[in-house]
């Protein structure tokens, strides 16, 4: 498990979780994987919303997450034509005053740069993205980014399969990776 620091407008006494986020990307249902790991439906269990970063691969997917709470999706590189049409490459959702951007493939082979423009054009507080499979959780400079890896398919045996959490309040954000 991957922890990081509260992201903060004004620091908080108590930090007392207001909204909970989860995030979840490249699932690739039912192409390397037959479902989605029950482990994620209980880690999600009591969150207000979830993000999918792409590559659900079939709509499906979102039926079964929509289930726990309301998916915000984006579609991946690896998405049908169903998918891509129900679902735009960049979206957002806005908890409190925080706004949370999501896409599949920020272009990060290419460099932290196009990411990072297209964060701080959107205004974005927190950035998720999927595409590597590989968790992680950044700050550059006010805005936070975070990978919630694949809970299905990780990249090599060194990797384990995870989702993330955004702990939400008006004051802070702290994400949080899970490994299934």
């Amino acid at each position: 498990m991957l922890g990081g620091q509260a992201l903060t407008k004004k620091e908080p006494l108590n930090f007392k979780v207001s909204k909970t986020v989860g995030l979840i990307s490249d699932t690739h249902v039912p192409k390397r994987a037959r479902c989605i790991p029950k482990r994620v439906f209980e880690i999600f269990e009591n969150v207000d919303y979830i993000i999918h970063a792409g590559d659900l691969v079939e709509l499906a997917v979102v039926n079964e997450l929509e289930k726990i709470a309301p998916v915000l999706a984006v579609r991946g590189n690896m998405d049908g034509i169903e998918v891509a049409a129900a679902f735009p490459r960049l979206n957002s959702l806005k908890v409190f005053d925080w706004k949370i951007g999501v896409t599949h493939d920020p272009n990060i082979l290419y460099g932290f740069n196009k990411m990072n423009e297209t964060a701080e054009d959107n205004e974005f507080d927190v950035f998720v993205y999927g595409h590597t499979h590989v968790a992680d959780i950044k700050w550059e400079g006010k805005i936070l980014y975070v990978n919630p890896g694949s809970p299905t398919d990780p990249p090599s045996p060194m990797v384990k399969p995870s989702v993330g959490l955004l702990k939400i309040t008006k004051e802070a954000i702290a994400p949080e990776i899970i490994d299934l």
